[in-house]
C-alpha cells in the first residue's frame, strides 16, 4: 500500500536549514567518480578518480572590519572553534573572532555567498562558497586562506582529519582537491550521512513506511535498522551523528499555511534501540513523517517550522525553531539526555530570515538571527540555551 499524501492547503518552500540541501552535480576542477546506486546487498566498492589539476592555491592576508569596504550584514554561515573563537560568513566574505562575537575581523573576500564553514580546530578551517561550491582553507586560524577546489555536492561538509572529509556520500583524502562517491540505497532522501570510511546512514521511502538504512562497510551494503508506517512521504532529511553508532536522523515532511512538519529520531547503539526525539505534525503541513494521522505521541519544539539541528554529543542536541507568523520568529529547544526528554527554550527572537546555531560543547553557543529589512544579530549562551546575551549587532541590509 503505498502512502497516503497528506494535501496542505497552500505549499511553501522550506526556510534553508544547515547542511539540508540535496546532493548535486558540481562542474569545475575537481574530479567526482560517480558509483551508481546501489541495493542494500550492492558490493561494488568506489573507484578513485584521475587526478585533475586545480590552480595554484591563492592566499588572502588579514583584512580587518575597520580597513575593508566589507559590509557584514547577512550571516550566511557560521561555526565555532571553541566557546569564544570562531568564523562567521556572508556574501563574499569569511570573519573571525576571539572574544565571543564582541569584536570581528574580516578574513577573506571572494566571490558567491558563503554556503558553510567547518573549523577541525582553531587553526584548521574550511568554507564554501557560491552556487558552484569552491572550497578554501585555512591551517593558520584565518591568517591567509588557500584555494583548494570544488565541492562534488551542497551536502553537510565535515572533516574527521585535516585530510579525510565526508559530504553526503562524497569522500575526499586529500584535503578537498579530489573526491570519490561512496554507494548509497536506491531510492535515498535527502542527502546520505557517513560518521567515517565505514559507517554512514542513509533514509529512503518503502511503500508505506519510512526507512533509516545502515552501512558498517563504506556503503557496499546496507541494511535497514528502523522502519515505521507514515501517513506521509519524507520531502527531505537530515542526517547527523556523534559517534559510530550514534545518529540523529531528522524527517521533513509536507508545507501549508508557513508551516512544515517534521519529526526526529535518535539511535546509541546502531540502530538497535530508537528514541521518538521531536514529532512536529502541523494544521498546515500534516502528519509528521514517521507517524499516522491523528498520531500526535512525542515531544513537541517550538515554531511552526524546523530550525537548524546541532548534535554536540550522543546524549546533547538542540535545535531551532521557526515561527513565520510570529513577531519573534525564532527558538531554540534541546535535550541532554539522548532525546529521552525535550526542553523548549524560553526565550525568542526576531529576524525572520535564516536562522542560524553552532554550539561548543552542551553550555556554550551562538545564535544567529537574520532579516531583510534588519541588522543579523549575535547572541551566546553559557549555560545551554536557557539565557542568551546579545554579543553583536551587524551592518544593516542594503
Amino acid at each position: 500500500m503505498m502512502i497516503k499524501k497528506y494535501m496542505p492547503i497552500a505549499a511553501i518552500t522550506l526556510f534553508a536549514l544547515t547542511g539540508c540541501q540535496s546532493s548535486g552535480g558540481a562542474s569545475g576542477a575537481v574530479a567526482v567518480t560517480e558509483s551508481p546506486t546501489l541495493s542494500a546487498t550492492a558490493s561494488a566498492a568506489p573507484t578513485a578518480p584521475a587526478p585533475t589539476p586545480t590552480a595554484a592555491p591563492t592566499t588572502v592576508p588579514n583584512k580587518s572590519t575597520s580597513s575593508s569596504n566589507v559590509s557584514m550584514s547577512t550571516i550566511t554561515a557560521v561555526r565555532l572553534a571553541d566557546a569564544k573563537s570562531g568564523w562567521i560568513g556572508g556574501k563574499g566574505w569569511i570573519a573571525h573572532t576571539n572574544d565571543g562575537g564582541t569584536q570581528w575581523q574580516v578574513q577573506y573576500q571572494g566571490a558567491g555567498d558563503a554556503k558553510q564553514i567547518f573549523a577541525l580546530n582553531g587553526q584548521d578551517a574550511w568554507a564554501v562558497f557560491g552556487e558552484e561550491g569552491k572550497l578554501v582553507n585555512t591551517k593558520d586560524g584565518g591568517q591567509h586562506w588557500a584555494s583548494v577546489g570544488q565541492m562534488p555536492n551542497a551536502a553537510f561538509l565535515h572533516f574527521v582529519t585535516k585530510q579525510e572529509a565526508f559530504s553526503g556520500n562524497a569522500h575526499t583524502v586529500d584535503g578537498g582537491v579530489k573526491w570519490t562517491k561512496m554507494p548509497v540505497p536506491e531510492g535515498t532522501v535527502g542527502d546520505a550521512y557517513f560518521h567515517d570510511a565505514k559507517n554512514g546512514w542513509a533514509v529512503k521511502q518503502v511503500k508505506d513506511a519510512i526507512e533509516v538504512d545502515r552501512t558498517q562497510d563504506g556503503g557496499k551494503t546496507w541494511k535497514a535498522v528502523l522502519s515505521r508506517k507514515s501517513a506521509v512521504a519524507p520531502t527531505g532529511a537530515v542526517i547527523r551523528s556523534a559517534g559510530a553508532d550514534d545518529a540523529w536522523v531528522e524527517l521533513i515532511g509536507e508545507s501549508g499555511m508557513t508551516q512544515t512538519s517534521y519529526s526526529l529520531f535518535h539511535t546509541k547503539d546502531g540502530g538497535k534501540n530508537w528514541q521518538t526525539v521531536l514529532a512536529n505534525s502541523t494544521a498546515g503541513g500534516g502528519p509528521a513523517p514517521g507517524f499516522q494521522a491523528g498520531d500526535n505521541t512525542g515531544p513537541k519544539n517550538t515554531g511552526t517550522k524546523p530550525g537548524p539541528l546541532y548534535v554536540v554529543s550522543p546524549d546533547v542536541a538542540f535545535m531551532g525553531g521557526q515561527c513565520p507568523s510570529c513577531d519573534k520568529p525564532n527558538s531554540v529547544g534541546w535535550t541532554k539526555d539522548g532525546g529521552k526528554t525535550w526542553v523548549n527554550g524560553q526565550e525568542s527572537f526576531t529576524g525572520y530570515g535564516e536562522l542560524l546555531l553552532a554550539m561548543a560543547d552542551a553550555n556554550h553557543g551562538w545564535l544567529l538571527t537574520n532579516d531583510t529589512a534588519q541588522p543579523s544579530v549575535m547572541y551566546t549562551t553559557t549555560n545551554g540555551g536557557v539565557k542568551w546575551q546579545k554579543a553583536h549587532t551587524f551592518d544593516a541590509p542594503k
